[in-house]
């Protein structure tokens, strides 16, 4: 079957079965890989177009009223499609509106093979950054006229659909053959397209060289990069002239290139650190370009010296940015060549060996399985890293991805085939050659408590995002325990009758005398220990439940938080949450001490093989840390140094249960661990003073004055010129009791600012309950035909997808709480307001902060100058730095909480920001100054 009929609609809402209709269809034919013909028509639903519907498409009432029915045209709409595929981007949605007309109208459903261009491109394009059909075209390069009108979108689908097909006749036999073996568990109907494919490779002689294959694994075959070795001859302060100065390769290579006073200036301060062995804490303002700053000595130092030097950042975001943007453009600049490495720890890199023997089960697969199986086999083809995060797996696809990563290899033997064909492997090779490795915090603390065992040795690093590294440090020392986890752990190694992790190795070696393992008492321990998780996490729900009642600590993520010590947690309900704690840690054993002797029974025959042997170790390894992580929360001394605390799914499960342990002071162990360790150590980020002080900052992480260098760089930015910031004076007081008033007055300033700015606003909030109430308010306020409400953790999409859509709409209003305080960037007229709600203190009883303030307070200081308020600053001045981000932009900040001019710690929140005018007045005056400044 050689035809593809490709339909689009647009209709009244997104549910067929809640009686929404079809306003609009689009459908072209495609035969011989061209589109040969098209159709199109608006229909008339017989009820009203919703406001949003008519703003999203261009189709307004008046456009359908004269329109024929759907009864009128279904028989046109059913003819086109004889004998043919049925293309959708989406298909559930489309097919489901059209058969659902078909049947209201008396006609026969729809019963055609089907193709979905949504699975299609995530199978085929596994590292799009987006599957919606307008980005999609953008990164296929498919011009797209008029998204959301009905033909358009049919167009474009179907110019997709062809560039789909080309991919797929790009695969070569081997993945083809996979993909046919999981063909049956998609939605789409791929066996003619893929089996067509599979003649044509078998009856084909070409060899691809791009492509390696090994035990029926296709995969991109890697070329080893050489590296070149250089002497650099040129003095620090020439090679700086050359890039900065008059004539310089800045100047020559970089396109509207303004110099910056300060990035220089910030490049020889890092120079200096490096030749007298300090470490430097600098805060660089938005708009100092510090990533160029410290690359720039960093690259020198490293070449000159023969020496690798780390570079680690918090977010995978600003290391693409690094790799992808600043990389290339400083290899046009310094004229001479160096190595840069990316290396992240094994969990995110695949492993081969995992991989291919995992591929063959398919019994208990869902379709997230089969999709992420289906997306792997193709990005293997194409992938140089085989890093995981190079593609977006569905959500349950990541559960899968965990028995496939490096981390779940245990020793690999260096002469095995698969250890020269390990991604990872491969990874730390191009670090240990690399003059410069990319990684992040986390890899940087694991390595730090691992005696530094995981990365190439190195003497000097430069910490981007460095307000992170204390948090990134203190869960490195902690410990995290959680209920899915558990059971997802027990219900993959299975019991011995289940084709799950034991089950498949015990069948394996069937034969060899299993009557002699405790094959019954496995299964029956295994039982008890899933019932007394679920026991246990109900209680401890329950418990933290029963004690919030008297003091309610709610986090920014919607969980309920309770912070315990055993000694003090004195109630009966708590001795049996010990004694069930106690019980469950001795079944665990058990459950390791069966594992040992099922592993030496083996061994002892000479038939257990590595893969099999590793598989039971990693059992073991998991199941004592749980132990571990039993003992230390629950039978463990308390001690200051420590904090404990349960955070509990406030919507969840009854089970929906973490546990956490961290140390309330890192600062003592990372000047020990790190700082004492290491030659330099740079720090830099936009935000780690707090009134012109790096004295918190300092304490925190534990770096003394004697080995320290500090430098603030200015922004280059005119902010008096940029900005106005507004404080309402005659907003309710929260103090009060006043919390729905001043709710309330929030929403009241957000319409009338709105229409100042013509939406464009970022609304941050401090908490969730906060911004769910005020979104609800907004709703039955706001004219939706006018404006679109987006708001985190209720409108569906990650933070980047609520970004995009925020930019997408010419009149949006984003409410962000938690991670939208920083790392998001909004350039130009997509953001002109800026409303901080409350400034962003921690909870008095937030669990961290609870055990940090009294561990302060035992040391004599005043733990809310010391960490309340700094915190609060710091996290302030990154909500704050949201609004400007390049020397045209303009706009408001609008700040509610009045506590920034009447309280006596004020003026270090407006003092810890660049100079503004500030201008405080009643709502109503400052919305005049806001229209006239506009």
């Amino acid at each position: 079957m050689d035809k593809y009929v490709v339909i689009d609609l647009e209709t009244t809402g997104h549910s067929a079965l809640k009686d929404d209709k079809i306003i609009e269809v689009g459908m072209v034919v495609i035969e011989n890989n061209k589109i040969i013909d098209n159709y199109s028509t608006l229909l008339n639903p017989n009820k009203k177009i919703p406001p949003f519907i008519s703003n999203l498409t261009g189709i307004y009432n008046k456009d359908v009223m004269d329109a024929p029915t759907f009864q009128e045209k279904a028989g046109e709409i059913v003819d086109m499609f004889d004998n043919s595929y049925l293309i959708a981007h989406n298909v559930p949605f489309d097919l489901g509106f059209i058969n659902a007309e078909l049947a209201n109208n008396g006609f026969d459903i729809l019963t055609n093979s089907v193709l979905d261009t949504v699975e299609l491109a995530r199978i085929l394009y596994p590292k799009a950054p987006s599957y919606k059909l307008g980005q999609l075209a953008e990164y296929l390069g498919i011009y797209h006229d008029d998204p959301h009108r009905a033909l358009s979108d049919a167009v474009v689908t179907g110019k997709l659909f062809l560039k789909l097909k080309e991919k797929l006749a790009s695969l070569p036999y081997e993945t083809i053959s996979h993909l046919l073996n999981i063909e049956k568990m998609l939605k789409s109907d791929l066996y003619e397209l893929l089996h067509n494919r599979q003649e044509e490779l078998a009856f084909s002689a070409v060899e691809n060289s791009a492509i390696e294959v090994y035990r029926g694994l296709a995969f991109k075959h890697i070329k080893e990069a050489e590296t070149n070795r250089n002497s650099l001859e040129v003095s620090y302060g020439e090679y700086l002239d050359r890039i900065f100065e008059v004539n310089g390769t800045m100047h020559r290579k970089m396109r509207n290139y303004e110099k910056r006073t300060g990035q220089r200036e910030m490049s020889e301060i890092i120079f200096d650190s490096f030749q007298i062995h300090k470490h430097a804490l600098i805060e660089a303002e938005t708009g100092t370009g510090k990533s160029l700053a410290y690359l720039i000595p960093a690259i020198y130092e490293a070449v000159k010296t023969g020496q690798r030097l780390v570079i680690s950042t918090y977010t995978t975001q600003l290391q693409a940015q690094l790799l992808e943007e600043e990389i290339p453009l400083i290899r046009n600049l310094v004229e001479f060549p160096f190595e840069v490495a990316l290396l992240k720890g094994k969990s995110h890199y695949i492993s081969l060996e995992k991989f291919e023997r995992e591929l063959v089960s398919h019994q208990h697969d869902n379709y997230d399985i089969t999709l992420t199986k289906a997306m792997i086999l193709v990005w293997l083809t194409e992938t140089d890293t085989g890093d995981i995060d190079e593609i977006q797996l569905p959500s349950s696809g990541y559960f899968y991805y965990k028995k496939i990563s490096t981390d779940t290899e245990g020793n690999v033997d260096p002469h095995s085939p698969w250890f020269t064909r390990s991604y990872y492997q491969k990874a730390r090779k191009r670090a240990q050659q690399a003059d410069i490795i990319i990684t992040n915090h986390a890899l940087l603390c694991t390595d730090m408590f691992n005696e530094y065992q995981l990365l190439p040795g190195y003497d000097k690093v430069i910490i981007d995002e460095a307000h992170h590294l204390e948090e990134t440090a203190s869960r490195h020392y902690g410990l995290k325990l959680d209920y899915i986890n558990m059971q997802y752990t027990l219900n993959q190694i299975g019991t011995t009758d289940e084709i799950k992790s034991l089950g498949r190795i015990l069948g394996k070696y069937s034969s060899f005398d299993q009557d002699k393992l405790p094959l019954e008492e496995w299964n029956n321990v295994l039982v008890k220990v899933k019932y007394e998780i679920d026991d246990l996490f109900r209680m401890l729900s329950q418990y933290v439940i029963d004690q919030n009642k008297k003091s309610k600590s709610l986090s920014d993520i919607g969980r309920t938080q309770y912070r315990f010590e055993n000694k003090k947690e004195n109630s009966a309900k708590w001795n049996t949450i010990n004694e069930m704690a106690t019980r469950l840690i001795f079944y665990l054993k058990d459950l390791i001490h069966i594992l040992v002797i099922m592993e030496q029974h083996l061994e002892k025959k000479e038939v257990l093989e590595k893969f099999d042997k590793d598989d039971l170790r990693g059992h073991i390894q998991i199941l004592q840390t749980f132990i571990d992580s039993m003992e230390q929360l629950f039978l463990e001394e308390d001690s200051l140094s420590k904090v404990k605390w349960i955070e509990v799914e406030t919507q969840g499960a009854k089970n929906a249960v973490y546990l956490y342990s961290e140390p309330t002071d890192i600062s003592t162990l990372l000047a020990s661990d790190f700082f004492e360790k290491k030659q330099t150590v740079i720090l830099t980020s936009a935000t780690l003073t707090m009134k012109n002080s790096f004295s918190f900052i300092q304490n925190r992480l534990g770096l003394t004055s004697d080995r320290l260098i500090t430098k603030k760089i200015d922004s280059p930015f005119s902010y008096k010129d940029q900005v106005q910031l507004l404080i309402p004076d005659d907003f309710p007081d929260i103090k009060y009791g006043n919390m729905d008033e001043f709710i309330y007055a929030t929403c009241e300033a957000i319409l009338s600012l709105a229409e100042i700015t013509e939406g464009r606003m970022l609304v941050l909030f401090t908490s969730y309950d906060m911004l769910r109430k005020s979104y609800n308010l907004l709703r039955e306020t706001l004219d939706i035909s006018t404006y679109i409400l987006i708001a985190q953790g209720i409108s569906s999409g990650s933070r980047t997808r609520l970004k995009k859509n925020f930019q997408t709409f010419d009149q949006a209003i984003l409410l962000g709480t938690s991670s939208f305080w920083e790392g998001v960037d909004i350039p130009g007229d997509d953001l002109s307001c800026l409303m901080i709600v409350r400034l962003p203190f921690q909870p008095p009883d937030h669990p961290i902060y609870e055990a940090k303030s009294n561990y302060i307070k035992e040391n004599g200081k005043n733990p809310f100058m010391e960490l309340s308020l700094p915190n609060a600053v710091i996290r302030f001045k990154q909500g704050f730095g949201r609004l400007i981000r390049s020397t045209n932009d303009r706009g408001i900040v609008f700040i509610c909480d009045a506590r920034i001019i009447k309280s006596r710690y004020g003026n270090y929140f407006t003092k810890s920001i660049p100079d503004v005018p500030i201008n405080t007045a009643s709502t109503n005056e400052l919305m005049k100054i806001a229209k006239n400044w506009f």
